[in-house]
C-alpha cells in the first residue's frame, strides 16, 4: 500500500496536470506560463518545479499517463484479423479511449502547430500512425487511404464540430461512429473490388 507522502504527490501531480490541461485547452499551450499554472493551483512557482520543471515535463507527463490504454488498444488490435467487423470494433473501442481523455485530444486538435515542434507531438503522431495503418486494407488503393484516415479522423475532430449542435453526447459518438463504419466499408468493398 502507497504511503500516505507517495499518495499526496500523487495527488497534487495529478491537480497539477489536470489544471494544466485546463488551462492549455482554455488559452493555448504557448500563452500558458508555469507562474499561470502555480497561480490557479495556488501555490508557489517552487511547489510546482518539486513536481515539474518544465511545461514541456507537464505535457509529456499527460500523454504518458494516457497513452497506456492506447498502446494496449494498439496491441490488441494488431492481434485481431484483418476484417471489417475487426476494425469496427477497434473503433468503438477507440471512441471509448477519446471519451476518457476527450480534453486531451481536444487539445491536440486545437495546438497542433505547437506539438509539431515538441518530442511528445511526433510520439503522438506515430501512434495514430499505427492506427491507421491498423484499419487499412492490404494494398489499399490511394481512394481506400484517404476514406481509411477520414474514418479515424472524423472521430477526432468530429466531436470539435459538434460541440455547438444540439444533442446527447452519445448520440454524436454514435453519429460519428457510423460514418467512420461507412467510410471503412467503402474502403473493405474497393480493396475486394
Amino acid at each position: 500500500m502507497a504511503s500516505t507522502g507517495t499518495q499526496r504527490r500523487s495527488d497534487t501531480r495529478q491537480r497539477i496536470q489536470d489544471v494544466a490541461l485546463d488551462l492549455f485547452v482554455e488559452q493555448g499551450y504557448e500563452k500558458t506560463s508555469l507562474r499561470e499554472i502555480a497561480e490557479r493551483l495556488d501555490v508557489t512557482k517552487a511547489a510546482l518545479y518539486y513536481h515539474f520543471k518544465t511545461k514541456e515535463d507537464i505535457l509529456v507527463s499527460l500523454f504518458e499517463d494516457r497513452a497506456q490504454p492506447l498502446d494496449d488498444l494498439i496491441v490488441w488490435g494488431s492481434a485481431q484479423p484483418n476484417t471489417l467487423e475487426s476494425k469496427k470494433e477497434f473503433l468503438r473501442r477507440y471512441v471509448e479511449q477519446l471519451k476518457a481523455s476527450s480534453r486531451l485530444f481536444r487539445f491536440v486538435q486545437e495546438n497542433q502547430a505547437e506539438l509539431r515542434d515538441l518530442q511528445v507531438g511526433e510520439t503522438f503522431r506515430s501512434r495514430i500512425e499505427a492506427t491507421m495503418e491498423l484499419l487499412l486494407t492490404p494494398e489499399p488503393s490511394l481512394a481506400d487511404r484517404v476514406r481509411t484516415s477520414t474514418a479515424l479522423f472524423s472521430l477526432h475532430v468530429g466531436m470539435f464540430a459538434l460541440k455547438d449542435v444540439e444533442g446527447d453526447i452519445e448520440e454524436k459518438y454514435d453519429a460519428l461512429l457510423e460514418v467512420s463504419f461507412e467510410l471503412l466499408a467503402a474502403a473493405h468493398e474497393g480493396a475486394e473490388a
